[in-house]
This record gives structure tokens, sequence and C-alpha cells, in this order.
């Protein structure tokens, strides 16, 4: 069955995010096992409130998981800034969170929505009148969230 452009992309995204964590992780010196690799993989694809439904998810791929494993790499992630819990447990790096629909308030007060594909097409313009893009086209688009970063 063919994808669909949406979630192509939030599959592109996920596999975004995934790499980047791996790769903090690596930088820690933690083994990346087939265990914590799937437990990634189940906190980027379902929306877990606890680690008893972490538990769930992963226990029906992997029969050997414990308890203990999700409450280690859990705290892993905490650690290195990649995990929050706010009505369930997030994959915080924001930089590679899909971007969704923008409202821009214009001076008379009116707004016009943008979804990401208008948004990177204004943009690419707006910096090709600037000079800023001398032949070159926008790729992606990625916001920085102060808050995640301190």
């Amino acid at each position: 069955m063919e994808k669909t452009p949406e979630e192509e992309e939030q599959f592109r995204l996920v596999n975004l995010q995934k790499s980047a964590i791996l790769k903090q992780l690596r930088q820690k010196g933690c083994r990346i096992t087939r265990q914590r690799e799937l437990l990634i993989d189940v906190i980027l694809q379902k929306n877990c409130s606890c680690c008893k439904e972490i538990y769930y998810y992963a226990i029906k791929k992997d029969q050997n998981i414990g308890m203990a494993t999700i409450y280690r790499i859990m705290n892993i992630l905490e650690e290195i800034g990649a995990l929050e819990w706010k009505n369930g447990y997030r994959i915080c790096y924001r930089e590679y969170m899909p971007l969704g629909e923008f409202m821009i308030e214009m001076d008379d007060s009116s707004l016009v929505k943008l979804d990401s594909k208008s948004l990177n097409q204004v943009l690419e313009k707006g910096m090709s009148a600037c000079g800023y893009l001398d032949g070159k086209k926008v790729k992606q688009i990625m916001i920085k969230n102060k808050e995640s970063h301190t």
C-alpha cells in the first residue's frame, strides 16, 4: 500500500528524531541494544502516558523486555533531555518536530494562515529577494525552541 505524503513526512521526521537520540546515547557512552531501539520506536510512534503502557506495546514485539529495562531507558532519555512528560511521554527534540499551521497577525489585526508548504514558499521568496539563497532552495524549516534547550 502506498503511503500518503503526510505519512512519508511523519516517517522521515521519526527517523530524524530516532537518529538524533541514538547519536546522543552513543556520545553518552550507552550501548544501543535491540531492546533500547525498540523502546525508542514505541515512544516515538505511540502516545504513552506511563511506563506500563510502553511495556504493553513493547512486549508485543519482544517478550523478553522487562520493566527495569523500560525504567532505565526512560531515565537515560530524560537525562539527555530527549524526553518530557506532559500528559504522556513525548520525545522533545523539537528541531525535528513537524511544523503545523502558522498564524501570522497583520497590523490591521487580520490573520493569515499558512501551512508548512506555504510558509516554506513565502520564506524562500523572501530570502531570495534579500539575497540569501544564491540559487539554492529551502530544504526544510527547523525551529529551535529556547525552552527545550535550557
